[in-house]
């Protein structure tokens, strides 16, 4: 659509949901919001996970959101995409990613946002570092071999 709009933040804390959740109201049928949380867990040596921390490539990763709302816009007729992600240190219970749609119809607001967050996941140079009480590990599990 030519008259839709994008909006992409990456914030140095935890994202405010309830800023990043805004959408212009500009008649649309369908708004859907998804929110990643850091959530408790354990860690079988490492023990409780304290914080989360999201490091990235800036320019590449803004580059990267812009080009992935783009592409939802033009395959589910969506209106507006607001997209707000946490770089920094994330505590239990924080926000790190705000993804905001709205279009005419539900449905396209529905795939629309989960097309976002599946493709952010795959696509954007965002790192996460799992910091845990007695340990650090990227993401996928592996322990860090370099002293911080």
């Amino acid at each position: 659509m030519s008259n839709s709009k994008i909006d992409i933040q990456l914030c140095q804390q935890a994202v405010d949901v309830p800023s990043a959740s805004e959408l212009p109201a500009i008649g649309c049928g369908g708004e859907c919001l998804f929110v990643g949380r850091t959530r408790p867990e354990k860690h079988e040596i490492h023990g409780e996970l304290t914080s989360l921390h999201y490091d990235c490539y800036m320019e590449m990763a803004q580059a990267e959101l812009r080009l992935l709302a783009e592409e939802a816009i033009s395959r589910f007729s969506v209106r507006h995409i607001r997209v707000t992600h946490s770089i920094g240190t994330v505590k239990i219970d924080e926000a790190s990613v705000v993804i905001a749609v709205s279009s005419d119809h539900r449905d396209d607001a529905f795939t629309a946002c989960r097309f976002m967050i599946d493709l952010l996941k795959q696509r954007v140079p965002i790192w996460k570092q799992e910091k845990w009480a007695d340990g650090t590990t990227w993401s996928n599990g592996t322990p860090l071999t370099c002293n911080e």
